[in-house]
């Protein structure tokens, strides 16, 4: 019977135990929610709207070309007796690339020589004939007109036996060499390809508010990709008059001076153009980072006493990283740049830094 009793007394103290245990933890969860509520914000990023003189400075990013570049082809067919450089030497206008066999060459020179020297004889003794009424006028015209002919053909004779050896006509460094000796070419084959790299361009596109800021010979400053802790002097040498398919003008930047050829073409390039306006108006700008779903939008978070408004603008000039701000936002006013997608209409928001 005691045992009985035990066991109720028992069952009835677990009982209440679980009892007091189900209260306490709703009113834990009960006052967890109320805190919860008390508390609810989204933790953003905050910037301030200031006014600022903004740096119209731009930089387009293009890659150096060779300020000239040429391929020289055969003129004659012929195989090649001689190659007198290699890639990579440095060649002069006018030096001999190589030499190819003339021998059939040299053979229609002679042929055209002696022809010449015929119509010559032919010439001056039909002109002393016609003194003595010893030949007609018609025959004297016509031995003229043999030696011109034959002059003609003797310079045309000269011209291809002096395409047997190719001479360079720009000062340079040989890139390709396409041929060795023994090879056979035929009039049109690639011999060698050289460039001048001792003066470069670098090309690049501007969109039509830059262009207008340009002029021919404006000394503008160029960086490296390679080289980002250089300056090099450069100048405009060529603005397009017209645009191209995107709508973007291209731009050529000379770079005189490359002294041990540091730069090399292929290499990508950044021109740095000065805006051209002496002093500029302070504006209102915010970071491009505010604008919820771009900048095209038009809308920001303001935050006042804790809370995220929507708000509508009118944003101007897109300045790198900064946008101009035409109207709708005043100085010191505070707007979201990060957080926006947990943001709705008058949302409470914790700033952080």
């Amino acid at each position: 019977m005691k045992k009985i009793v035990y066991i109720i007394i028992g069952v009835a103290v677990l009982g209440f135990g679980a009892f007091i245990l189900m209260k306490n933890k709703e009113k834990n969860e009960a006052e967890t929610s109320l805190v919860s509520k008390k508390n609810a914000s989204v933790a953003v990023r905050i910037d301030t709207v200031k006014t600022e003189v903004p740096n119209l400075d731009y930089i387009a990013n293009g890659t150096f070309e060779p300020s000239q570049q040429l391929e020289f082809p055969a003129e004659n067919s012929g195989r090649v007796v001689r190659v007198l450089v290699d890639e990579g030497d440095m060649v002069k206008k006018g030096q001999t690339l190589a030499v190819i066999k003339g021998d059939q060459l040299s053979i229609e020179l002679q042929n055209a020589k002696a022809a010449y020297q015929t119509a010559l004889a032919d010439s001056q003794r039909y002109e002393n004939a016609f003194k003595t009424g010893g030949v007609t006028r018609q025959q004297l015209d016509q031995a003229k007109l043999n030696l011109v002919n034959a002059k003609a053909r003797l310079d045309q004779a000269q011209i291809n036996y002096g395409d047997a050896s190719i001479k360079s006509s720009i000062n340079g460094i040989v890139n390709k060499r396409n041929i060795e000796p023994g090879s056979v070419v035929s009039p049109g084959t690639v011999l060698f390809e050289l460039v001048n790299v001792s003066t470069l361009k670098l090309k690049v596109t501007v969109n039509e508010q830059q262009v207008t800021t340009l002029k021919i010979g404006s000394p503008v400053k160029v960086t490296a990709s390679v080289f980002p802790d250089k300056e090099f002097d450069g100048k405009i040498t060529f603005i397009a008059p017209k645009a191209d398919a995107s709508l973007n003008f291209p731009v050529e930047v000379e770079i005189a001076n490359n002294p041990g050829n540091e730069l090399k073409a292929g290499m990508y390039g950044s021109a740095i153009f000065n805006s051209g306006k002496a002093k500029q108006e302070p504006i209102m700008a915010i970071s491009r980072k505010a604008f919820v779903g771009g900048v095209g939008n038009n809308q920001v978070f303001v935050v006042k006493d804790s809370i995220a408004y929507l708000k509508k603008i009118v944003s101007g000039r897109i300045l790198g990283e900064k946008v101009e701000v035409v109207k709708g936002l005043n100085e010191g006013d505070i707007v979201v740049v990060s957080g926006q997608i947990n943001l709705q209409d008058s949302t409470k928001v914790t700033p952080i830094k």
